[in-house]
């Protein structure tokens, strides 16, 4: 019989209670639901989780859809916070189609906080990603 520290079973009690795969169906339930600020919360938990698992995309995937979450609240900044780290992700770990529709959003919000300039510079990177795609499927 193996004996294990109160910290190990801890560890093992909030592993079998946090499942990553778990919170991420319930944030697209929540947010298929209307209840989009539990979804958020649901979303970035599972994001934190997957990341610790080196499941980048899954992460990624949380954290735009908490963007959403936000987008649809029309708290916009949260929303580009959400999509920008999704995009930055994205974008690290080679997801770039995934990167430029979280590009795209965060456009979008600028846009809605009439932030021209932003708008602008998201534009212009945009722009140069869908080139460089392009460029690479040839």
């Amino acid at each position: 019989m193996q004996i294990h520290s109160n910290s190990e079973l801890t560890n093992v009690a909030e592993k079998v209670k946090e499942d990553p795969v778990k919170l991420h169906k319930e944030a697209n339930t929540l947010y298929e639901i209307g209840k989009y600020n539990e979804a958020e919360e649901k979303a970035l938990r599972a994001s934190e989780l997957y990341l610790k698992a080196n499941n980048f995309f899954d992460s990624a995937s949380m954290l735009y859809k908490a963007g959403e979450s936000m987008f649809m609240l029309k708290d916009y900044e949260k929303a580009t916070e959400h999509f920008t780290k999704s995009a930055e992700l994205s974008f690290d770990k080679g997801f770039d189609r995934y990167g430029v529709s979280a590009l795209e959003y965060v456009r979008d919000c600028y846009n809605a906080m009439k932030k021209r300039g932003k708008t602008k510079e998201i534009e212009k990177k945009i722009k140069e990603v869908k080139a460089k795609l392009e460029k690479a499927s040839f």
